[in-house]
């Protein structure tokens, strides 16, 4: 890549962003106070698509990534410009070229309240808001799993099945993420006459642990399916992102220790993110992460 910006006295240039040294995106990150770890960023860039913006001596100043899943479908996240860059237009600029790349895919994201302008002014629509809970784990009874089913460990072996479920909640087949996801996470299915019907997945990310992908098909089980990752984890940090405000999952997290500590909007371009027909039969209950997701 060969595109500049000129920044006060000194120039910017656009590279991919697998021609970065971790520590440098980690710092971009940390500029910003976002959680994201070296190998949270290494996740990101091995199951994605990204560029940067950085000076002659290597600094990293802004990212943008994206993820393809079809080729009618990606998502985009990680989009950072450092405090320094903030009134320069950079998040437009690295935003132009990404979106170039990505082409003619119709776009999903999720956007801070501080982007959200900018998304909608290069036509991305606001769909639904997005609850960040986390905080340290206290103990709360354990529900009642339902009569009708039955809790196992998640393994490898599952893959195939959380790919079917998670393509009925969420949209696309991922079918890569998870492959990769389930190398690094521990996780909850929820069987019904055999069947897997839920499950949910936590992995290391940030200050802690973090829950996500939830996929239930109501409250009930998706309560279920997380409750054992939850226990395992008192006294200890969890994030987990959900669209849930309100209801028996939400206060279930709310009693758990797990208040709402910030809001991020789901936004769309090309067309409709968000199946919101109440005849859907599965819902995700948490996402894999901000970006990913």
């Amino acid at each position: 890549m060969t595109e500049t910006m000129q920044l006060e006295s000194f120039q910017l240039s656009l590279c991919d962003i697998v021609d970065v040294d971790l520590e440098n995106l980690h710092a971009l990150s940390l500029s910003v106070r976002w959680p994201h770890r070296t190998k949270d960023w290494q996740m990101l860039r091995e199951n994605g698509h990204g560029i940067v913006a950085r000076d002659a001596i290597g600094r990293v100043f802004a990212s943008a990534m994206w993820f393809p899943y079809a080729p009618d479908f990606a998502t985009l996240g990680m989009v950072i410009t450092s405090p320094r860059l903030q009134t320069h237009g950079a998040a437009r600029w690295l935003m132009n070229h990404a979106m170039r790349q990505i082409g003619t895919r119709p776009l999903r994201l999720n956007a801070t309240h501080a982007a959200r302008r900018l998304y909608q002014s290069l036509g991305f629509k606001i769909e639904k808001t997005v609850y960040q809970r986390q905080g340290t784990v206290i103990p709360y009874v354990a529900p009642d799993v339902p009569h009708d089913a039955v809790l196992r460990d998640v393994t490898p072996a599952h893959l195939a099945d959380l790919v079917k479920l998670d393509h009925q909640a969420f949209g696309a087949r991922r079918t890569a993420l998870f492959t990769h996801l389930l190398s690094v996470s521990k996780g909850m299915a929820l069987l019904r006459d055999g069947e897997i019907a839920a499950f949910s997945l936590s992995r290391q990310f940030g200050r802690g642990t973090l829950i996500g992908p939830v996929v239930a098909a109501d409250d009930r089980d998706a309560i279920a399916v997380i409750h054992p990752l939850i226990a395992a984890h008192v006294g200890q940090f969890l994030r987990i992102d959900t669209r849930q405000d309100t209801g028996a999952f939400a206060d279930f997290l709310a009693q758990s220790g797990l208040p709402v500590f910030d809001t991020v909007t789901s936004m769309s371009l090309g067309g409709d993110w968000l199946d919101a027909s109440p005849t859907q039969a599965l819902k995700t209950y948490a996402l894999v992460t901000q970006a990913l997701s």
